[in-house]
């Protein structure tokens, strides 16, 4: 890698390394590369989660119906930590039974790419990943 600033007074060089201060990475590469890459990163992204349809289905830790047995543990956590706010007890019951339920909600999606075209998928896709590789282009010096 060459050195840029070979030959240039040392005002030179300090102007030239200042104009590349406000460059994506501080890099040659252009705010204008970025921000396209950025526009069509988003419209992949947006049409792709478009395609895309989250549904839930019956709660089942352990059996059938038994949301209710995962509320018990935070339950009693918040019981305790309204006694006494530094109960170490309720503190690991709250957070525990709070992290059973978000487990819980996230074991139960069921998440389905809709039917769509080749061309529609190919489009989605490529929309994305050009996007990604346009910003990530911008960042390396040129």
């Amino acid at each position: 890698m060459e050195d840029r600033t070979a030959g240039q007074s040392k005002a030179e060089a300090n102007d030239t390394n200042e104009s590349y201060r406000f460059s994506p990475g501080g890099t040659r590469g252009g705010i204008g590369m970025f921000l396209f890459g950025l526009v069509l990163t988003i419209a992949g992204g947006y049409l792709i989660m478009n395609q895309v349809q989250v549904t839930s289905g019956y709660w089942q830790w352990f059996g059938t119906n038994t949301f209710g047995l995962t509320l018990i543990p935070l339950i009693i956590g918040i019981g305790l930590l309204f006694f006494n706010g530094r109960s170490v007890i309720g503190w690991l019951l709250a957070g525990g039974g709070a992290v059973i339920i978000f487990i819980g909600i996230l074991a139960n999606l069921t998440i389905y790419f809709r039917t769509t075209s080749l061309f529609n998928t190919i489009l989605m896709l490529v929309l994305f990943v050009a996007g990604l590789g346009l910003m990530a282009r911008s960042l390396k010096e040129s």
